[in-house]
């Protein structure tokens, strides 16, 4: 499961540097990968505090509040089935 998730993360933020690529200058884009590789760390330490056994409602709250400012919403830029 884990493997999946962390392909499925690989994959989206491949697809978004490509196209961000091509709608932005290098600035930006670096800019991106940066805020990328932040939402994944988060997301990583969101699934580590779920593998450990705690609530998932204290899990959530760990990465909105790791994700402030980096993506929209509640879900740190993804979402899935809850």
């Amino acid at each position: 499961m884990k493997k999946m998730i962390l392909a499925i993360v690989s994959m989206a933020l491949s697809a978004t540097v490509c196209i961000a690529a091509e709608t932005h200058g290098d600035k930006e884009t670096k800019a991106d990968i940066a805020r990328h590789r932040a939402m994944a760390a988060a997301h990583e330490a969101a699934a580590k505090c779920l593998e450990s056994g705690k609530k998932e409602d204290v899990c959530a709250r760990e990465l909105q509040a790791a994700c402030k400012g980096l993506a929209i919403g509640k879900s740190c830029g993804m979402k899935h089935e809850h």
